[in-house]
């Protein structure tokens, strides 16, 4: 079992002229200290204009901080918006490249599309062409990664003439890819795609089963043709974290964030009406959480073990890892125990102190990991030696890298096509 961390940089309203600098400062102690008590992967978001549900617009700037506060904690984008109006894949590969260089190799490739119509129209991309933007785009990105010089793309959304993408990354062919998942049909689309699964679902452990099973008996199979040059056979759940020897006090402490945590994500993908600039998230979860799901009195302290929701008629309050270090081990064992591969924390959420934070980190440390960390090597390369075979089936699947055409010409003038893309003549063209 592997323990990540997981920000969106979360600031509910009111704001000061420090409250975004404050949380940004906040997040890098916090990462800095989970590297030294032993966390595996940090996780990081890209939202844009989701006003308090997250502030983390800049994502590979912040990566870029934390590689140098950090010494052996991997840095996830989770994830970096594929559509090309969000990110030119271009920009993309150099931006990855760069930060595994400079991390030593330690970068994970999340990826994914958005579903917010906040993002989305913000953008000015149409619902029904993201999954095919997001594809297209991650094709060409790992071609960038392994292609020298890049063959060129001539696709439907992106159009890119032969280039030497650079630089390259460290990790070799390309850092391990993932994929955003919400249900189980995107589960079994990282699957056939090779790539990880990053679960946002915040299921049960009993639940996940389904789910891992499914995820697994696709990426062994036909169906499984990678999208990158590597495939990368992992499965994560997410779910709020907060740890406190006491369970009332970590329940204090951490359910307010984790409910603040799936309301305004609630907010943004299924209910909310936002004014922009004018909404107060804070206030409507406050109004309203219980109408919701998010109802703070039906979390009780009992000893026992914990659900990852709690229900009661028709609510639905999510508690996730909020409870002593025994709870929390536990429940992580019950995700070991059906196959998922990574737990990854929740913290950072709604007004969740800095400082319960770390201690709740700390404690983590001190007292969970050590319960897992001397079999995690062990367990990951029996997993990887078991996938081999599966895995370097899939990749004969996949159509190799290309080469790009040894006659291609490129002057201050303009460049001339002979072999690439619809229509070259193998003229100069000007710019």
């Amino acid at each position: 079992m592997r323990f990540g961390l997981f920000y969106e940089h979360q600031l509910p309203r009111p704001w000061d002229e420090t409250s975004e600098r404050d949380i940004l400062t906040n997040a890098l102690e916090q990462i800095e200290l989970a590297d030294k008590v032993g966390f595996d992967n940090m996780w990081e978001v890209e939202h844009h204009f989701l006003e308090e549900y997250s502030h983390s617009s800049a994502p590979e700037v912040f990566l870029g901080a934390v590689s140098q506060r950090t010494k052996r904690i991997r840095l996830g984008h989770g994830i970096v918006q594929l559509p090309p109006n969000f990110n030119h894949p271009v920009r993309v590969a150099e931006r990855i490249a760069t930060l595994d260089l400079i991390s030593g190799g330690r970068v994970d490739l999340g990826t994914g599309e958005s579903s917010s119509q906040m993002e989305l129209g913000g953008f000015g991309i149409t619902r029904d062409e993201k999954r095919d933007q997001w594809s297209e785009a991650l094709d060409a990105i790992t071609r960038m990664f392994v292609e020298e010089p890049f063959a060129g793309y001539d696709g439907k959304f992106l159009n890119v003439p032969p280039r030497n993408v650079i630089p390259k990354p460290m990790q070799k062919p390309h850092p391990p890819l993932w994929a955003a998942c919400s249900q189980r049909d995107t589960i079994l689309l990282a699957a056939r795609k090779g790539l990880g699964a990053l679960s946002f679902s915040f299921a049960e452990p009993e639940d996940a089963k389904e789910w891992v099973d499914g995820y697994y008996s696709t990426i062994t199979s036909d169906e499984c043709v990678p999208a990158g040059f590597a495939v990368n056979p992992n499965l994560a759940v997410v779910v709020p974290m907060m740890c406190h020897r006491d369970e009332q006090t970590a329940i204090d402490r951490g359910i307010d964030g984790g409910h603040f945590f799936g309301y305004s994500l609630a907010h943004y993908y299924v209910f909310g009406q936002h004014k922009p600039g004018k909404t107060n998230v804070w206030e409507e979860f406050q109004a309203h959480r219980s109408e919701f799901g998010f109802a703070r009195e039906l979390i009780r302290a009992g000893g026992g073990e914990l659900p990852v929701k709690v229900l009661e008629g028709a609510l639905g309050s999510m508690r996730g890892a909020v409870g002593t270090p025994d709870q929390i081990a536990d429940l992580v064992r019950r995700y070991e125990e059906v196959g998922v591969d990574q737990v990854i924390f929740v913290s950072q959420a709604g007004k969740n102190q800095h400082d319960h934070i770390c201690e709740s980190i700390e404690l983590f440390g001190d007292e969970i990991v050590p319960r897992f960390a001397d079999k995690a090597d062990d367990v990951e390369k029996a997993k990887m030696e078991r996938l081999a075979e599966a895995c370097a089936a899939a990749l004969e699947r996949r159509e190799p890298p290309s080469d790009a055409d040894p006659d291609y010409v490129i002057n201050p003038q303009g460049e001339a096509r002979p072999a690439w893309g619809a229509g070259a003549t193998g003229e100069w063209k000007p710019w």
